[in-house]
């Protein structure tokens, strides 16, 4: 889900920009260009993946004006691609978003952090905790980021945007309409994990390695 227009206070959209903008510098800081340079396959699958992430928001349901429900994949791209390129990809996303007229551009802080920067920060989280904690088991693997994770991430990212709706929006009838909606956020939440979760299997299956948060070495071959 994300903004399509604005029902936030200025200071609000301000503070996103800053927020969003500090994470994207970190992540520059990293500099993940530097796999993509030195592997051209990885540049098509991300591109490749980036492209078809952008095509698959265009599916979305317009619930209101301001709110737009639609599948995110911000996991898919952090366990695939790790956090840096999944964000910057992100980023990519919401500027497309903004051209093409979908999105105000004065929301783009606060996309970004609804649909990129909370997702991808609860993903790491999780992923942290079964690299680890947990058994070095493929399915664990799966089920532990690909579903669960999802079903997190997706959570998280809901629950912050209704957060900034409550804590800093202008219009009495979209606070209202955000404390009516985070009630449906249990009923979301399964779409984005079995998707995510069906294509992470897929991958894992027949190409493993290109899962950037999976250790083929480690969950299938000392097994």
């Amino acid at each position: 889900m994300s903004f399509a227009q604005s029902v936030l206070a200025p200071w609000a959209l301000v503070m996103t920009w800053l927020l969003s903008l500090g994470v994207i510098v970190w992540c520059l800081c990293l500099r993940p260009w530097r796999p993509l340079l030195e592997d051209t396959a990885l540049q098509h699958r991300w591109m490749a993946a980036t492209l078809a992430v952008m095509l698959m928001w265009q599916l979305r349901a317009q619930a209101v004006d301001w709110l737009t429900l639609h599948l995110v994949f911000t996991v898919l791209m952090t366990l695939v691609f790790k956090m840096p390129l999944a964000l910057i990809s992100n980023v990519m996303i919401n500027v497309a978003m903004v051209a093409i007229g979908r999105n105000d551009w004065s929301l783009m802080g606060a996309n970004v952090l609804v649909t990129g920067i909370v997702p991808a920060i609860v993903t790491g989280f999780v992923w942290r905790i079964v690299d680890r904690r947990l058994p070095d088991n493929l399915m664990v693997f799966l089920f532990a980021c690909g579903f669960f994770g999802t079903a997190l991430a997706t959570l998280g990212g809901g629950l912050s945007a209704v957060a900034l709706i409550i804590v800093a929006g202008t219009d009495p009838e979209a606070v209202y309409l955000a404390q009516e909606y985070a009630r449906f956020l249990p009923l979301l939440m399964p779409s984005e994990a079995f998707i995510t979760g069906m294509l992470l299997s897929i991958l894992l299956v027949y190409h493993p390695n290109w899962v950037a948060t999976f250790n083929d070495h480690r969950y299938i071959d000392l097994q």
